[in-house]
């Protein structure tokens, strides 16, 4: 979604991989190419800096997008819609910029305008591609994806979605094809939240579970999923098929192919997910990517590797822990109420040890608590590695070899046995990639 060449080229996969009824009913978009960047960048400067700091950013957004419609060949009407949510943006940043102020109500509505201008144009793109063949319509996504207040990472209201999904969105697609906003919602008070970066494919995949598709396609700029990173690793392979829950723990643990939350709505009512590249996405009817299903035909001991970066070790320590009940509740209380996820957590007699995302180390306050329940140590720099496969927690010696293959890596809290399908430890961030290569190879390529 770059730019106009970008959006024909998207517009074409939809109507060239539509399924064999040509079924292809909602297209959910994301912003163009770097406009969230900019539009999170505007939201950070405007209540510190001079507006003169924040126009060049509030103008960079501006002419791409008039680019764009230019390139398009847009009709006025679009033109002046574009431009009404430019203003929109404009506005809403100098408020910001007077205010000193940036609430995160305010920050979810600004983020908001790149989807809501990426679909106007996209609109044009497909009724292009498609011609007369069909209606093409604009849809509002924040009037069927409903959500809590927790703006930034909003949580979504199964129940409702369901509903007014029935009501407003399924009458439509019966003889249009629709084109919808990923990554933004609305509370029950009709304010714009959103679904945390990268909710694009979230939103798609709680539009398919609201209306039963048959499947979710997802199409990037990536040729589907692979064994790993290949910025990191030049011998990475694609992945022709994964199951659900593999594809789960990739994206809980890294992979960036995939939300962390997408694949569970489609779990929930078993719709199979296409991941392919629209850059090299093949002829009409034929895919280059990765399926992923309730069950792969395949099940090796390692499927992929993953990493997650920016990483943190939390240990809390104190003599309090012995023989004593309660103690563990107190901690997770704390991170609960702050509303921050614990990823891995290892524990001894006198002490706990658990992981956060370093931009959690932020909130004071959440420390302020944890300082008060112990002695505390944070060591920062760590990067998680995760072997995802099948059956890993009751195939004998595979520890043995994860570690002789890191052998000259210092490996920290070490997780296995929760999952049968993940094996995951942290290492200092500036030896991950060496540990990604030599897992790699160990496992799939020999």
């Amino acid at each position: 979604m770059a730019d106009a060449i970008a959006m024909r080229r998207s517009a074409k996969v939809t109507k060239d991989h539509s399924d064999e009824s040509n079924n292809i009913r909602i297209v959910v978009v994301s912003a163009t190419y770097g406009t969230t960047n900019d539009l999170v960048e505007l939201a950070t400067k405007a209540p510190t800096s001079p507006w003169s700091d924040c126009k060049p950013i509030y103008q960079r957004i501006e002419e791409r997008h008039l680019r764009i419609c230019e390139e398009l060949n847009a009709p006025e009407k679009t033109i002046r819609a574009v431009k009404k949510l430019l203003t929109e943006a404009k506005m809403m940043s100098k408020g910001m910029n007077y205010l000193k102020d940036c609430s995160p109500k305010a920050y979810d509505s600004l983020v908001s305008v790149g989807e809501r201008i990426s679909s106007t144009l996209f609109v044009l793109a497909m009724q292009e591609v498609y011609g007369s063949e069909i209606g093409i319509e604009w849809f509002d996504a924040r009037e069927v994806i409903k959500t809590d207040e927790q703006y930034g990472r909003a949580l979504p209201e199964l129940g409702k979605i369901a509903k007014l999904a029935k009501e407003k969105l399924i009458p439509i697609v019966q003889n249009k094809i629709v084109i919808t906003q990923g990554f933004i919602g609305s509370n029950e008070e009709g304010v714009t939240t959103t679904l945390g970066r990268g909710g694009s494919d979230y939103s798609a995949a709680l539009l398919a579970e609201a209306v039963n598709a048959t499947e979710l396609q997802i199409w990037t700029d990536v040729p589907g999923i692979a064994t790993t990173d290949p910025r990191i690793c030049k011998n990475a392979k694609p992945i022709n098929e994964i199951s659900f829950t593999e594809a789960a723990e990739l994206a809980t643990f890294g992979a960036k192919i995939l939300h962390p939350t997408t694949v569970w709505p489609t779990m929930r009512k078993q719709i199979p997910i296409f991941v392919g590249s629209s850059i090299d996405s093949g002829n009409a009817g034929e895919r280059q990517g990765t399926w992923v299903r309730e069950a792969a035909k395949e099940t090796p001991l390692v499927r992929a590797i993953a990493l997650r970066e920016k990483q943190t070790i939390i240990t809390i320590t104190t003599p309090r822990m012995v023989s004593a009940y309660g103690y563990l509740a107190d901690i997770f209380s704390i991170f609960k109420r702050h509303k921050t996820p614990v990823d891995l957590v290892t524990t001894s007699e006198i002490s706990v040890s658990l992981t956060v995302h370093d931009q959690d180390l932020l909130n004071k306050e959440l420390l302020d608590e944890v300082n008060a329940l112990g002695q505390v140590t944070i060591e920062n720099d760590l990067s998680l590695v995760s072997l995802i496969g099948n059956n890993i927690n009751h195939t004998s010696g595979f520890g043995r070899e994860i570690l002789n293959s890191v052998g000259d890596i210092n490996v920290r809290l070490l997780s296995s046995g929760a999952s049968k399908h993940n094996f995951c430890f942290l290492v200092d961030r500036n030896h991950a990639n060496l540990a990604i290569e030599k897992l790699h190879e160990q496992f799939l390529e020999n």
